[in-house]
């Protein structure tokens, strides 16, 4: 697989009934720039909405996985993910003229064989792995289904299914990185059981079904009749059961086919992570509930460790950048009001400054005197004029400018700040400064937990005393 991203080179499109709605629905497939990603668009939709393609927008996966983002919904994505994930891509904008993605034959193959035919091209950027640090698990003991991941130098998948079923057996399936993806895997069709089929029927579940877009399997027998009546409902002719236990509508691609559209489901469902990721993936009875809480625990881990690499790392036997008098010659502010005791680092982008909450300060008479507390406002001061540091670093000679907030937002407190703290404050700039604007993004840490985080923006304005 090419370390560098992907995506198509034209677009393409194909059409076909969503399995629950019965709507037609045409999916066109877009080229994307890198660190796109994948993403939905309802182009049926007035403001034509986009759904990120993510495991914290699932939202349903009781009849396929369903995605939502700002109350806008888009079903049956599975086998679409998966021909993305399975073909290695990286970006791109799925438009779809309806509320479900196409079922098509029940497998991935349609959607594999349109992208293979729009081709595939390397982007200038490369892949964003994420390479498995320690075993991650998913366990339902309830249901014995157990999903793992391992750490490894590639991607692997082993699948172990079993229903307890006579007709099914124990299968299993595995996928390695050099898998053709298209020949081996996009192929396989969803399995229904018959007694679920009945189901779905009965409560009007799959108005776009066919009996030629799923394995039906028979575990018990059935009268020829219940058979007719149900080839009826489907407007198909007769069907008869094979010996091998399933209708001979269609035939078996692989003897092991329902294991092999599991594994299918999975690498869709992982797709669904954000990144590509090295790692050994073990999964007994895997399914699209358990395979969303496997996913989503991953997608929780990478952000732990994101949050933790981003964490700054403070050497106390460093001296600071600037102390406290050097920090006088940047900002107006005096004590009481001085909130800022040490930069510690400083670059053209980011900022690095240091706050040692005592229970000196006079804010903790009143705030409150029997559980004495920072107040948020004053957090947000704090980093404020930490940013005001590196916005004025930008300037020949600080000490004649000043910085005006013109806005604070998306500020979230995390954690009480109390006597004893020392908060680290880290600040990056979201945007180049344009025109006197500096836009950051910061955060503040007491050891290694973030306690506040918020967006600030300033303006640089000449000094009018000077």
């Amino acid at each position: 697989m090419s370390d560098k991203q992907r995506t198509i080179v034209n677009p393409v499109r194909l059409s076909g009934r969503g399995l629950h709605t019965g709507y037609e629905v045409e999916i066109q497939f877009k080229p994307a720039p890198v660190h796109h990603g994948f993403k939905f668009q309802r182009t049926d939709l007035k403001e034509r909405p986009i759904i990120k393609a993510h495991v914290d927008n699932v939202v349903d996966t009781s009849r396929g996985t369903t995605l939502e983002e700002n109350g806008v919904r888009v079903h049956t994505i599975e086998h679409v993910m998966a021909a993305l994930g399975g073909l290695g891509l990286d970006n791109l904008l799925i438009e779809l003229n309806g509320p479900e993605a196409p079922i098509l034959d029940g497998s991935s193959r349609r959607y594999a064989e349109t992208l293979k035919e729009a081709g595939i091209e390397e982007q200038d950027e490369d892949r964003n792995y994420y390479h498995v640090q320690e075993k991650i698990e998913y366990r339902d003991e309830e249901n014995q289904i157990e999903l793992a991941v391992y750490p490894d130098d590639q991607l692997s998948i082993q699948v172990l299914i079993d229903y307890n079923s006579k007709v099914l057996g124990h299968q299993y399936a595995n996928f390695e990185e050099d898998t053709d993806f298209l020949q081996e895997l996009a192929p396989s069709r969803t399995f229904v059981f018959f007694h679920e089929l009945e189901f779905l029927l009965k409560n009007n579940l799959i108005k776009g079904g066919d009996l030629e877009n799923a394995i039906v399997i028979m575990e018990n027998p059935v009268p020829q009749e219940e058979l007719d009546r149900i080839a009826d409902l489907f407007n198909k002719p007769r069907v008869k059961v094979k010996p091998e236990g399933v209708l001979n509508n269609v035939d078996l691609h692989y003897t092991n086919e329902p294991a092999r559209h599991k594994l299918l489901d999975i690498l869709g469902d992982i797709a669904l992570i954000g990144r590509p990721i090295k790692g050994r993936i073990i999964a007994k009875k895997p399914g699209h509930h358990a395979n969303s809480e496997f996913s989503r625990k991953i997608a929780d881990t990478i952000k732990k460790e994101a949050t933790q690499e981003a964490i700054p790392q403070v050497d106390p036997n460093q001296p600071p950048l600037l102390n406290v008098n050097q920090i006088k010659q940047y900002l107006p502010h005096r004590p009481p009001f001085l909130l800022v005791d040490n930069i510690l680092e400083m670059d053209q982008s980011s900022i690095i400054g240091l706050k040692n909450v005592t229970m000196n300060e006079g804010f903790f008479v009143g705030h409150f005197p029997s559980e004495p507390l920072m107040p948020g406002v004053l957090q947000v001061e704090a980093m404020a004029q930490v940013g005001g540091i590196l916005a004025l670093n930008t300037v020949p000679d600080p000490a004649n400018y000043l910085t005006y907030f013109l806005k604070i937002d998306k500020v979230r407190f995390k954690r009480k700040v109390v006597p004893g703290d020392t908060l680290i404050f880290k600040l990056e700039l979201s945007n180049p400064i344009r025109r006197g604007i500096v836009t950051m993004n910061g955060q503040a840490y007491v050891g290694n937990q973030v306690v506040m985080e918020g967006e600030l923006t300033a303006q640089i304005t000449k000094n009018k005393e000077e």
